[in-house]
């Protein structure tokens, strides 16, 4: 029996993804081990934030790292290091820093929200978000324009809930902060390259610890030296309330390890989905099936279930709800179910699941009349 269901909630079948709000990843065996051991003894926690930024550093090429509680705590300590640097007295007024520059620009169709807004968490950390462009096109100009005198930083965002066409590529973003001598932050919260954003010269790249890297509730920023340094002293002031404990941080650091020497299961997962396609389009009344890559490019190789409304007199959104309403509740990837689409995503589900999600489609759907 899960713990969950132990205190009377739910089984969830994730079939969402490497989504926060279903608790992100089930960590290995041997991060479950990190977690209990740091539970249960001390450790100097400044000395150990060292220790974990030293641990990490080298899986990213990056000179030195951070621990944090996850990427949104990243983007508020990051976006303060560029603003204060490793001046106390102004890290201890952040977010109300004055007589500093303090904007930082985002190209618009990457001001986005993630559960939260991008923006805000930028706001926690002291910065005037200054969005450039349109929703569907910016261009370098629009960047370039954009600084002047009070222009502290440039943030970009590698994500799939960011608008990925006409959208400036990193190599431009970075091209621009080298010629104004502007640091540029990368949010690259749940991607797979560890090392790809550093290599490509971005100052400070976040991470989320709990999603493809697969540890508990966790993430790390990583970069030049110097704003490093400026984001382990935000723990003095914004930070603090975002300060991850030891067991977070060493769980992180084994799921790290882990990952480093994991190899790819994307042939797996694929062809997991491409079985539970093969059941739907045989099987499930009034739904076809289909493998489609991630939007942000990643090997991820989802199963796109497509409903027809007027045959099973279904939307997706009705669909969705007798799906979550379960028990097992069932939640899919919904970025398209204004298209009557929902996605299955085979990363977090556990070994037979995606059989159980068929036999519930048909359920719902009705069966046997293809």
């Amino acid at each position: 029996m899960s713990i969950f269901t132990e205190f009377g909630l739910r089984q969830i079948i994730n079939a969402s993804g490497k989504m926060t709000a279903l608790g992100a990843s089930a960590v290995s065996n041997p991060v479950a081990a990190a977690l209990q051991s740091a539970s249960q003894d001390y450790v100097d926690i400044s000395e150990l934030y060292i220790k974990a930024g030293e641990v990490i550093a080298p899986y990213t090429g990056a000179e030195d790292a951070l621990p944090t509680t996850g990427a949104a705590a990243g983007i508020a300590i990051a976006t303060a290091a560029v603003i204060t640097g490793t001046n106390l007295n102004l890290i201890e007024t952040v977010p109300n820093v004055k007589n500093v520059s303090t904007e930082i620009i985002v190209q618009k169709g990457h001001s986005v929200n993630f559960g939260a807004p991008v923006a805000q968490m930028i706001s926690i950390g002291g910065g005037k978000v200054v969005e450039v462009g349109q929703s569907n096109q910016v261009e370098i100009d629009h960047i370039k324009q954009a600084i002047n005198e009070n222009t502290a930083g440039l943030f970009y965002i590698k994500s799939h809930h960011a608008v990925q066409k006409g959208m400036l590529p990193l190599e431009n973003m970075m091209a621009v902060g080298r010629e104004y001598g502007l640091p540029v932050i990368v949010d690259a919260a749940a991607e797979e390259d560890l090392k790809k954003y550093i290599q490509l010269g971005a100052d400070l790249v976040i991470y989320s610890g709990g999603k493809a890297i697969e540890g508990p509730t966790s993430g790390f920023i990583c970069g030049k030296k110097q704003l490093i340094k400026a984001c382990r002293m935000q723990y003095k002031g914004v930070g603090r309330p975002m300060k991850i404990g030891k067991e977070g941080i060493m769980g992180l650091l084994a799921a790290i390890q882990h990952y480093h020497e994991k190899e790819s299961d994307a042939d797996s997962q694929l062809s997991r989905m491409e079985a539970l396609c093969k059941r739907v389009n045989e099987e499930v009344n009034g739904m076809t099936a289909s493998i489609v890559q991630d939007e942000a490019g990643r090997a991820i190789y989802r199963a796109k279930l497509t409903i027809d409304e007027k045959q099973t007199g279904y939307s997706a959104y009705q669909l969705i709800h007798e799906l979550e309403s379960g028990n097992p509740a069932i939640y899919t990837r919904n970025h398209y179910a204004n298209l009557n689409i929902i996605n299955i995503d085979p990363r977090p589900l556990l070994e037979g699941q995606e059989v159980i999600i068929v036999n519930r489609l048909k359920e719902i759907l009705g069966g046997n009349q293809k």
